[in-house]
């Protein structure tokens, strides 16, 4: 659904999957700074959003998914992943639970397929789950402690919001002022955080992309795609790693997405999304062969890249500090 936020001064809509959302609002860049600076919000009301309900739904979810759920406290946000049988990631997600319902969000167009495939792995569990149109994702910048003119801390992580979609405006006066998803993307990149579906493929596993820690908890009972996950984790060396790419700013465009990664004639991995970074230049994700030496100079799509690992490509546990 195309969100009303599109309305607003300056307002300019994304592409593809992002379309119905602004990509900017008259400067990126400066959009950028105020995100990184504790101020404003992010429109991501093109995401699908579901909610699960009844009074199995913890203890399933526990069991179908990458995460723990059973002593997840109301309101506390997590995400989680359904894996495979061979431990290749089919759907990510993040919510919450309100003591009711667990309410979470997906990609933009991701939510039927998730939805369809929850449905079918229902059985006799008491759960009800459901699409739910009537609500909007946004993403607020978290605030920063400051002394003088240093920035000393975070006094509150970034956070999701769930508006009801015919709220939207009204949200967006409140706690203005709005940063497209180009700035947010760019923050997002910067971090080595991938999307699912734009920076993964069909055989993506989560150890390649650092999804360890943060979607996948280690220490928690059997589910779906489990072995490889322990497997890769426990001997380390995943077959592929998420590396940051610092592209060369000579070239006035980005990189195609899905195009490959070269190291001289030989293709190495693909790009996955890429953006404009207010102080890094222009920058991607891309994921890689785990045996492509981290200080080899790269070419993707005709630009020049130098990497920046995301993935360690000699540890089992892939730690990257966040936010």
């Amino acid at each position: 659904m195309t969100s009303p936020l599109l309305d607003l001064p300056g307002a300019v809509a994304g592409n593809d999957v992002d379309a119905p959302v602004a990509a900017h609002y008259g400067s990126f860049n400066g959009e950028q700074r105020a995100l990184e600076s504790g101020e404003g919000f992010v429109d991501l009301s093109h995401r699908d959003v579901l909610r699960i309900e009844g009074p199995d739904r913890l203890t399933w979810l526990h069991n179908l998914t990458t995460q723990h759920f059973l002593d997840l406290a109301p309101g506390a946000w997590t995400q989680a992943l359904v894996l495979s049988p061979q431990g290749h990631v089919e759907h990510a997600f993040e919510g919450y639970d309100d003591g009711s319902a667990f309410t979470a969000h997906t990609e933009p167009g991701a939510g039927p397929a998730l939805v369809e495939w929850l449905e079918r792995m229902k059985f006799m569990t008491r759960v009800e789950i459901s699409l739910v149109p009537d609500l909007a994702v946004t993403w607020r910048a978290p605030r920063l402690v400051e002394e003088g003119a240093q920035r000393l801390s975070r006094n509150q992580p970034a956070k999701y919001d769930l508006v009801p979609r015919d709220q939207l405006a009204t949200y967006a006066a409140a706690a203005g002022p709005a940063a497209g998803l180009w700035a947010f993307e760019a923050l997002r990149i910067a971090r080595g955080e991938p999307r699912l579906g734009l920076d993964t493929d069909h055989r993506t596993i989560p150890n390649e992309v650092g999804w360890i820690g943060r979607a996948v908890h280690l220490d928690k009972g059997c589910y779906r795609g489990q072995e490889t996950v322990a497997r890769v984790h426990t001997l380390g060396r995943p077959p592929r790693r998420l590396t940051l790419l610092h592209l060369d700013g000579s070239e006035n465009r980005l990189p195609t997405r899905g195009a490959d990664v070269m190291s001289g004639e030989k293709s190495v991995g693909f790009v996955g999304t890429s953006a404009r970074h207010h102080e890094l230049g222009p920058i991607a994700l891309a994921l890689l062969k785990r045996n492509v030496p981290t200080d080899a100079q790269l070419l993707v799509d005709g630009i020049a890249a130098a990497q920046e690992v995301v993935v360690d490509p000699e540890v089992g546990l892939h730690v990257r500090p966040l936010r």
